[in-house]
């Protein structure tokens, strides 16, 4: 589909990429070749994502003179202090793609082109799993509004890399609202728009979430809680223990949480990041780049989205349905 979208952008069009991971030589290539046909392309990446040299031959591509050059843009935040053994640093973990043509479209969700065909190196898949055949989710968003603002923030990321400082900016912390969808965007120095919406949802609700990684303890507060005023939460999480560990699962399932782990025959990895809420006759989708961890909460760039679009929640309350037919 990116591939696609790609092609189809004409000369004097513009393509702008924000990735965490982002190892598939195939869609480089699509990127240089819409470069040289007059396509005005940026690209920022992570420059060391949790496997640090993951992007290392995509970024050989795409940063040569013959490639995008000055296009490419690597970030690497610098960590902030910690304590021994530990590693705070932020990271670029944004998945947005803008394409100019054949119509105005930001792309956003969890899924990074981090696969590549022949893969060359399965020690990485293995480890982050097959992502172009894993459960992963983007959506097309094309409110012109949203659209907008979104191109916007890609370049400015391109343009100016984020400091340590960047959580305190009016850029970070601002709401992009569109006609039933709003934007939020991490680090930010204001409450977690989800978190904060979740804890606005009454008693006898209807909540279900999917998440590939669940570990800060402000997470599973807020959804102890649900369950505890008379919410009905339900979960599908990676079958991972190191993205949601036995410890989280059972303080869930203690609360009344009905908890179950996503266990693909194939061992395909369960990426997934959105909740669905129903209440008082409303229906909301929730869903983007954000885990429910720490490093998400508070140091990685991040984007999220809360819609009250029916079609949404139609399509990704299909989704869930077909998870639940491979749960674990």
């Amino acid at each position: 589909m990116l591939a696609a979208h790609i092609g189809a952008v004409p000369p004097g069009g513009s393509i702008d990429w924000v990735t965490y991971y982002f190892r598939d030589l195939r869609l480089a290539h699509a990127l240089v070749e819409a470069h040289k046909r007059g396509v005005k392309v940026t690209v920022t990446l992570e420059g060391k994502p949790r496997i640090p040299h993951a992007n290392d031959d995509v970024i050989a591509v795409l940063s040569r003179a013959s490639g995008l050059g000055n296009a490419l843009r690597v970030v690497s935040i610098t960590g902030i202090p910690s304590p021994p053994g530990r590693a705070w640093k932020p990271q670029l973990h944004e998945k947005l793609y803008c394409f100019s043509h054949p119509q105005p479209i930001a792309f956003i969700g969890s899924f990074n082109p981090s696969g590549n065909m022949p893969e060359e190196d399965p020690e990485i898949i293995q480890e982050i799993g097959d992502q172009d055949r894993g459960y992963n989710a983007l959506v097309g968003l094309t409110d012109p509004r949203l659209v907008e603002a979104l191109v916007k923030h890609a370049k400015r990321l391109h343009g100016a890399p984020p400091g340590l400082f960047y959580r305190f900016s009016a850029d970070a912390n601002r709401a992009i609202c569109g006609i039933d969808t709003t934007i939020y965007f991490w680090p930010r120095m204001r409450s977690h728009p989800v978190i904060k919406f979740l804890s606005q949802v009454n008693s006898g609700a209807r909540v279900r979430v999917a998440a590939s990684h669940i570990r800060a303890g402000e997470a599973v507060d807020v959804m102890t809680g649900l369950a505890r005023r008379g919410a009905a939460l339900e979960i599908l999480a990676e079958s991972t223990l190191r993205r949601v560990t036995p410890r989280v699962e059972q303080r869930l399932a203690s609360a009344g949480v009905s908890f179950r782990r996503i266990r693909n025959p194939g061992n395909l990895p369960m990426h997934l990041k959105f909740v669905l809420v129903e209440d008082n006759g409303q229906t909301w989708s929730i869903f983007g780049s954000f885990n429910w961890t720490q490093p998400s909460f508070r140091l990685n760039h991040e984007i999220a989205a809360i819609s009250s679009d029916p079609a949404l929640f139609q399509a990704f309350g299909g989704r869930w349905d077909m998870l639940e037919s491979e749960r674990g």
